[in-house]
């Protein structure tokens, strides 16, 4: 009997220690592929106005829990955090500092705003604030 009271709280604490916390089909879904921005809510001006000649991407390091990617311009990253459905981002940081027009700075802005996402039947990536979607991606190759 004591080896049994024993063993259960010996077993526990490795399955913990060991951290393989299953992941959901959703979260997996997020990792292995680049997201590009098809849609921006918020801004008054015209999405093909802020993104011209480049629409931003992001990926998502599980190993880090980093995401990086382009904003349309500079390079940024930033660390995430994810709990079920739930989601934020740290303060994204750009690796270089051209400017290049308004979409940069609103694609970042809403970054740092949004706190939940979802993958919809069509594939793609929605970054919501509550249950509003804010940003919508497209998965293309990396």
């Amino acid at each position: 009997m004591k080896n049994r009271n024993f063993l259960f709280p010996a077993l526990s604490m490795l399955l913990i220690s060991c951290g393989s916390v299953p992941t959901s089909p959703r979260e997996q879904a997020l990792y292995g592929t680049a997201w590009e921005l098809e849609y921006l809510s918020g801004p008054r001006i015209a999405f093909e106005g802020l993104y011209p000649d480049k629409k931003p991407v992001i990926s998502f390091e599980k190993s880090s829990m980093e995401v990086s990617g382009n904003g349309g311009c500079n390079g940024y990253s930033a660390e995430f955090t994810l709990d079920g459905e739930d989601i934020s981002f740290g303060e994204p940081g750009p690796t270089t500092m051209m400017y290049c027009g308004n979409g940069e700075p609103e694609f970042l802005k809403m970054m740092r705003k949004v706190n939940r996402y979802g993958i919809d039947d069509d594939g793609k990536l929605n970054l919501m604030i509550d249950e509003v979607p804010m940003m919508r991606f497209k998965p293309v190759s990396e």
